[in-house]
């Protein structure tokens, strides 16, 4: 539950009717409601011509500045601010409901996050902290500015075995880094400590835990400067892969094989980890996922994005030609998922079939009905880098002297400057 001294109770006509969140620069309309500028204006750029609350017709879009409203809510602001810690804080009203939004001020949020390493009871205050950024927008953005991302991350590090601890760090740390744009500074050097305790959850936490340090992984993977901080995984590299490995193979939820991918994909930037990520059978774990039936496009276009980036590896091409299933999933996956899936399918076929002529390949796509799939995606509205790639697969099928003799006749006439094709 959340202590009300540590927060105020938002009066309700600060609140624009849109948002819910206190208005920055209030204006009404010719109805008489106001509104926070940045709302009612998003509202009629959207084609609306109503008031939202009242749903008129509105004659005229003029918004009127109200000066008054803005000048109280900031009074009201500035005694907030000076007058909301714990030892000043007056006790709430029996009247407040439980259930109104709480706004924490910029100086308690600052508190909290500051003296999170030295609390004796974390939990806690983790709890009220989650709660916070629930309730309001602004309350997200003042743990952003407070420092919240550093201080967490930190917080993850020196509780590196507490998992109950870490579950609640971790879930606000995914929320921080995940929905906002995190800097390089916010998290420029994480304590290695940091990746043993996203390896604890995701090997006992739950999953949601799971899931939140997956996106955490995977955000740190995309700030600037990443490599460095990927290599401080160290010996635990190893183990983290094998976990996120773990979880496209063996969960169902959708969520879980989503968020692993994601991070496999983040991580996969270094050759050395697209050599981990292939030597711990994940070609095999991801040609079974594109070959069953109900998967998300989602998942399915990051199956096929990771394949592309293992494809650019010795040892993952071999894997991907050895696997029976990988080559004839992806040719499945052809015109019938997404331009993006399509488009990484192709990339894949392309580099082992026609840049490293792997003759498995060669008879994989033969074998599969691929050239008829190459000939109708020529036909398609498919980028030109695409078209350029499907034509270099024709050109060698035609020349391949091992080509089946169908696929021969099929490309006896092909000429590889022809802008349409017609295989009937």
């Amino acid at each position: 539950m959340v202590r009300k001294d540590l927060s105020l109770t938002i009066p309700s006509f600060f609140k624009c009717p849109i948002s819910l969140d206190v208005m920055d620069s209030p204006v009404s309309l010719s109805t008489g409601v106001t509104y926070d500028r940045i709302s009612i204006q998003t509202w009629f750029d959207n084609g609306n011509n109503t008031c939202p609350a009242t749903m008129q017709i509105l004659q005229s879009k003029d918004l009127v500045p109200n000066h008054t409203l803005k000048r109280l809510i900031q009074i009201w602001s500035e005694s907030s601010s000076s007058s909301s810690s714990p030892s000043s804080s007056p006790s709430p009203s029996p009247s407040q409901s439980s259930n109104s939004p709480l706004l924490l001020s910029q100086e308690n949020t600052k508190k909290l996050v500051k003296n999170l390493l030295q609390d004796p009871n974390p939990i806690a205050s983790l709890s009220k902290i989650s709660d916070f950024l629930k309730d309001s927008d602004k309350n997200k953005d003042f743990l952003i500015n407070a420092g919240c991302i550093p201080v967490l991350a930190d917080f993850l590090a020196a509780n590196c075995e507490k998992l109950e601890r870490l579950e609640e760090a971790v879930r606000i740390l995914c929320i921080s880094m995940t929905n906002y744009k995190v800097e390089e500074e916010a998290i420029l050097y994480p304590a290695p400590d940091l990746f043993s305790s996203l390896l604890l959850l995701l090997q006992k936490g739950k999953l949601d835990s799971r899931i939140d340090s997956a996106r955490v992984l995977e955000a740190i993977a995309g700030v600037s400067g990443s490599k460095s901080k990927l290599a401080m995984i160290g010996e635990r590299e190893e183990n983290i892969l094998f976990q996120l490995i773990k979880i496209i193979r063996f969960e169902t939820d959708k969520r879980a094989i989503d968020a692993g991918l994601s991070c496999l994909i983040a991580v996969s930037s270094s050759k050395r980890i697209r050599l981990q990520i292939v030597r711990l059978g994940s070609v095999h774990v991801l040609a079974k996922l594109i070959s069953e039936q109900d998967q998300s496009i989602s998942i399915t276009e990051k199956v096929m994005k990771l394949l592309e980036r293992i494809s650019t590896c010795t040892e993952g091409r071999s894997e991907i030609c050895e696997d029976p299933v990988c080559i004839p999933a992806m040719l499945q996956t052809i015109l019938k998922v997404s331009n993006s899936a399509t488009e990484h399918a192709v990339v894949v076929v392309w580099s082992v079939c026609h840049l490293f002529r792997d003759q498995r390949a060669i008879d994989a796509v033969a074998g599969n009905n691929g050239l008829a799939k190459i000939l109708l995606l020529m036909q398609s509205n498919c980028s030109p880098e695409v078209r350029r790639m499907s034509g270099d697969l024709l050109k060698m099928f035609r020349l391949n002297s091992n080509a089946s003799l169908n696929s021969n006749r099929c490309l006896s006439s092909y000429d590889t400057k022809t802008t349409h094709i017609m295989p009937f």
